[in-house]
């Protein structure tokens, strides 16, 4: 069993980063292997719209997407990520998303559990909208999306600020995670 959680800033080390680490701390705790991508230091191109993988399902631009793609393709949970910019995740996140076309023409995440952290400058920043869209996507893809699971129970990992010093943000990423776990053992009995 695997997660791989995706940092979709463009910040290395920063907010959102701290808080998938946290949750991939939490996972790896389980015995369930765990990777991060960070998106900042990756050469990932805008998708061009020529629908060649839908042909064949894989994207004729041959850049870090071809082995990130891979990764996602086999992993039993993701956890994407990405700070609040104006209210939605950044460009180099959706450009991300965008580029995960051709996985849904082979219903890639049809078993996959996916989660969401979110965090903004302030509290009530943007963080749930922010993984209303990160939230879409997975739909479209077809995967299983969880929230933080209780005591907090919302959309998933959220924090504002400095995420070091966050305790409702660590909390939320953290509960995300054994949400997470909880689904992907019961999924892989």
């Amino acid at each position: 069993m695997k997660v791989i959680g995706i940092v979709g800033s463009p910040r290395s080390n920063g907010n959102t980063e701290i808080l998938v680490k946290a949750a991939l701390k939490e996972i790896d705790e389980e015995n369930i292997d765990v990777e991060l991508i960070t998106l900042h230091d990756k050469n990932i191109q805008f998708c061009i719209g020529c629908d060649n993988c839908k042909k064949d399902n894989k994207c004729m631009i041959n850049d870090d997407m071809s082995e990130i793609t891979e990764k996602i393709r086999y992993a039993d949970g993701i956890i994407m990520s990405s700070p609040v910019y104006f209210g939605d995740m950044t460009g180099l996140a959706k450009t991300f998303i965008d580029r995960l076309r051709p996985l849904r023409n082979i219903h890639a995440f049809k078993n996959t559990v996916c989660g969401a952290i979110s965090t903004g400058g302030f509290r009530n920043g943007g963080q749930e909208s922010t993984i209303a869209s990160i939230h879409d996507f997975f739909l479209i893809q077809g995967g299983i999306i969880v929230g933080d699971d209780r005591p907090t129970a919302h959309y998933g990992g959220t924090g504002a600020g400095n995420t070091s010093e966050d305790e409702i943000g660590i909390t939320t990423s953290i509960n995300l995670a054994k949400r997470m776990i909880y689904l992907i053992k019961l999924i892989n009995k």
